[in-house]
């Protein structure tokens, strides 16, 4: 798959997501399998981009190409400069989000709320591709609401206009993110236009992203909120869709050494006091997505004061050293007997070993 002249090395892509998709995030991603990732948006109003939320979110040293960065706004020329300006920044390809459906960003008339002005969208998309010499693409829905699915015109609108790819969420923006997507609305998106096409929703597996895949005739699929607590989720669809079996969940080792890397890199990235907050919603994402696989009680019953250590590294740790401590902790506290991983004994894994 291309984005412009950039070969992806998978056709998967990391969602821009605020608040979760900054630097240390995406190239632990990349790392782990996926083919591209982009920024957390970045607004168009440049007279904003002073404070250090927004500079940091335009931080890309070290990672590997293309860079991807996400502009939002409803003006056409403030989207047209900032475009440039992060071209100038360094931005190998500049995303425009129209997929979006937060309240704070649609009531700004940017994001999904854009859907609803088609030659507004129109301005927009041929401004930002005229102002700068790398591809444009566009993050959308499928409409504003279930009754204006307009997908399939935005969509042609934004080939006519030179956007080199899409990625589509299979919901409105009413929809927000409930319910079940739906992907019959990304399979005419896909009939309609000839440029690459990423299908978006709901995609949790290796199984999940073929049948997406099969479904829609997509080109690829990008993952949002899967990734969050799984961000080996890129290293097992690639591994389905060429082989169509499962990697299996990574051992309890990889998972500690995954989280432990992710806290050290958030911690230099933000500063120890902030990247310390960051890294709380981080944990409990794993703690939700990941380490239930893992979870278990001892022969003393200990599993409550195992999931003590977890929680006071999210919730009442001081300093990096104490919450980096309290995680290897809560993976040795687990790992008192042979785990029982998903109701099986399993020996050969003892839970915090190196």
């Amino acid at each position: 798959m291309r984005i412009g002249p950039y070969e992806l090395a998978a056709p998967l892509a990391l969602a821009p997501m605020a608040g979760v998709t900054d630097r240390p995030f995406r190239l632990l991603c990349r790392r782990l399998g996926a083919g591209v990732a982009a920024s957390e948006m970045v607004t168009s109003d440049v007279r904003l981009w002073h404070t250090r939320k927004s500079r940091l979110r335009m931080v890309h040293e070290g990672e590997p190409e293309p860079r991807v960065v996400q502009i939002a706004g409803g003006e056409v020329a403030m989207m047209a400069e900032a475009a440039r300006r992060n071209r100038d920044l360094g931005a190998q390809i500049i995303d425009i989000n129209m997929g979006c459906p937060a309240k704070k960003v649609c009531n700004r008339a940017a994001g999904s709320a854009l859907l609803r002005d088609e030659a507004l969208v129109a301005g927009i998309l041929g401004a930002v591709v005229r102002a700068v010499d790398v591809p444009v693409t566009l993050k959308m829905r499928t409409g504003w609401d279930p009754a204006h699915r307009n997908g399939v015109r935005i969509a042609r609108l934004a080939e006519e206009a030179g956007i080199a790819s899409l990625a589509v969420h299979g919901r409105t923006r009413a929809d927000r993110y409930e319910g079940a997507a739906e992907y019959a609305t990304i399979r005419e998106i896909k009939a309609a236009v000839s440029i690459p096409v990423f299908a978006n929703g709901d995609i949790d597996s290796g199984a999940k992203a073929r049948a997406v895949l099969e479904e829609t005739g997509a080109d690829g699929v990008m993952i949002g909120r899967a990734a969050q607590g799984r961000p080996w989720i890129f290293r097992e669809i690639r591994n389905f869709l060429a082989t169509g079996s499962s990697l299996g969940e990574p051992d309890a080792a990889e998972v500690r050494d995954i989280m432990l890397t992710h806290l050290e890199q958030l911690y230099a990235f933000y500063g120890e006091h902030a990247g310390l907050r960051v890294a709380r919603k981080h944990l409990g994402w794993y703690r939700d997505q990941a380490l239930p696989t893992y979870r278990h009680i001892d022969r003393n019953g200990a599993e409550r004061d195992a999931e003590g250590l977890l929680f006071s590294a999210m919730r009442v740790a001081t300093t990096a050293a104490e919450q980096q401590r309290l995680v290897q902790e809560w993976f040795t506290a687990i790992g008192m007997d042979p785990s029982v991983v998903q109701g099986q004994q399993e020996p050969e894994r003892v839970l915090g070993a190196a």
